[in-house]
């Protein structure tokens, strides 16, 4: 009895030890938003700071150049929303094209889908920017939202483990009851894909609100940045980076990605467990 005890404890001892190494940054770096730049400068570990500096977030939310953060929020939920819209769309579409329909090449095409996986982003980043420069769209929103409208293929794959525990019985009793392939698949196939749908929008809004190098190749004009983009502009070399307000804005970031993940946290782990499963 006392060794079983002393096991449970040392268990929930290492698994606390370990997610407090693993979450320290995040709470370093909320403790550095309340504290002053010279604390910050000094590289100090401890987790309470010396004097709260709650202007931090009102100096932060000023932004600069005369453009509020406020600008830089609605920006990437512009974008961060498009994106996963398309992305969710687009990929479930894809997915029942594969996973239901039998056309010539099927399997061809699939392998080619998988096969961009593979690809690293730096081998089309330069094509996909003379693409979009030749377009006159460097500079707007576009590059950043269009590209998530045709698909992608982690999302497309995962769903397409989703679909594999939906009976193909159903296809056919619709299809019997006068259902065109595009009737079956939105008004049965689309509505019990929910849970794969909640986890590719989660996924993919995340990415979208965390990228970085795409708004820093296709956005030129201040008043368009994205947080993770008005972010770095904190960082001055010509002059004192204010690390306070930098550090209060970047924990303000956090909370839309952390709201998404509690609303939707037991969605996301049926979607993943369930698309892991099938197949």
């Amino acid at each position: 009895m006392v060794g079983k005890t002393t096991k449970k404890f040392m268990y929930h001892f290492l698994v606390l030890a370990f997610g407090f190494v693993m979450i320290y940054p995040v709470l370093w770096m909320i403790s550095g938003s309340l504290k002053t730049n010279l604390e910050i400068a000094t590289g100090s570990l401890s987790l309470i700071p010396q004097y709260w500096q709650w202007e931090n977030f009102a100096n932060g939310w000023r932004g600069f150049a005369g453009i509020g953060f406020d600008v830089f929020f609605r920006n990437s939920f512009f974008v961060a929303t498009l994106s996963t819209i398309g992305t969710v769309l687009s990929s479930s579409v894809v997915a029942y094209a594969f996973s239901r329909l039998r056309f010539k090449g099927r399997k061809l095409y699939f392998g080619i889908m998988l096969s961009t996986m593979m690809i690293p982003a730096q081998v089309i980043m330069i094509p996909q920017f003379l693409i979009f420069h030749r377009l006159g769209l460097v500079g707007t929103f576009v590059p950043l939202i269009l590209p998530s409208f045709f698909g992608h293929p982690f999302f497309v794959f995962l769903m397409m483990q989703f679909m594999v525990s939906i009976p193909k019985e159903l296809d056919e009793a619709a299809i019997i009851d006068g259902c065109s392939k595009y009737s079956v698949f939105f008004r049965i196939i689309f509505p019990l894909l929910a849970p794969a749908l909640v986890t590719s929008a989660i996924i993919q809004f995340y990415w979208a609100w965390d990228d970085f190098m795409g708004p820093l190749i296709y956005l030129t004009d201040p008043n368009t940045y994205t947080v993770s983009l008005a972010l770095r502009m904190f960082a001055d070399t010509a002059s004192i980076t204010d690390f306070g307000a930098m550090f209060a804005m970047s924990t303000l970031s956090l909370l839309p990605v952390f709201i998404v993940f509690l609303i939707f946290n037991k969605r996301l782990v049926e979607g993943i467990n369930t698309s892991g499963l099938k197949g």
